[in-house]
């Protein structure tokens, strides 16, 4: 019992971090971002640190950061978009650091260091331009000069919500066929359908107040949510499995940690946003 209110508490603790912090400012929804880019960077590099390697944790987390901020002031229209080509040099600059550094395996590092930004940086830095310069479900506390609606990403976040919910809910009482128990034994192909289904019946009631895309738009988007954000928890267990850990972290007790909470993101939410880029 102790365990379900823990694990309830934290749960509306992140709802409202993410959501709240994503709805009520340009400033708060730049703030959220830049934490999920963080933790999950830091949890990805302490997990390598403890198998002997031992990647750039500063370096890759500074750079991190820059590709977010850089994404945000591109989206708002402050920085044109050849901004992205001052990143190159702070790649470089990782690079040049491992020379100094004296590590056993220099290129496990580096890849390490390079591959935390791809895994999580880089999706997590698409967020800005989901919710910039874009009109539709207005912030709470408007910010002048700045047109911003951060209705992509409070869909996106339901529908993702609402998938796990369906699918540990389904699972967890009729689940039989396990769905690839060799990474993650818990999951079934009963839940994933669960979640799927539940997924689709949301986004097919609240599509009118999300606006951005139509209903039929909107139900495309829980189906790659479902698929996505599946493969995304997959490939996270994946990397736990292979380094040795049951939960990347325990900064959210009962929940795990950032990386955790948000597997699901790095994997799902780019292929949304590529979907509303073209065909929205």
């Amino acid at each position: 019992m102790f365990n379900l209110i823990r694990r309830t508490v934290t749960g509306a603790f992140i709802v409202i971090f993410v959501l709240g912090g994503l709805w009520l400012h340009p400033i708060s929804f730049f703030i959220v971002g830049a934490v999920m880019i963080a933790g999950t960077q830091h949890e990805y590099y302490i997990m390598v640190r403890d198998t002997g390697t031992r990647p750039q944790l500063v370096t890759g987390i500074i750079t991190g950061f820059l590709l977010y901020f850089t994404s945000t002031m591109v989206a708002v229209g402050w920085f044109p978009r050849q901004a992205f080509l001052a990143l190159i040099p702070v790649l470089a600059i990782v690079m040049v650091i491992e020379l100094f550094r004296k590590v056993e395996k220099p290129f496990d590092s580096l890849a390490h260091t390079f591959f935390s930004i791809l895994y999580t940086a880089v999706p997590f830095s698409m967020f800005p331009f989901s919710a910039f310069n874009r009109e539709g479900m207005e912030p709470i506390i408007q910010m002048n000069g700045i047109e911003f609606s951060p209705g992509i990403l409070i869909g996106f976040f339901l529908l993702l919500w609402t998938n796990d919910t369906g699918a540990y809910l389904v699972g967890s009482s009729l689940g039989r066929h396990r769905l690839m128990e060799r990474i993650s034994p818990k999951k079934s192909w009963e839940g994933f359908f669960g979640g799927m289904v539940l997924t689709l019946l949301v986004a097919r009631l609240f599509s009118g107040w999300l606006g951005v895309a139509d209903t039929a738009g909107w139900m495309f988007i829980a189906v790659i949510i479902s698929i996505a954000g599946t493969l995304g928890d997959l490939i996270e267990s994946m990397l736990k499995r292979s380094l040795g850990f049951k939960d990347s972290g325990t900064i959210m007790p009962g929940h795990g940690g950032f990386l955790d909470r948000f597997d699901s993101v790095v994997v799902a939410f780019p292929l949304v946003y590529l979907y509303i880029a073209i065909f929205v």
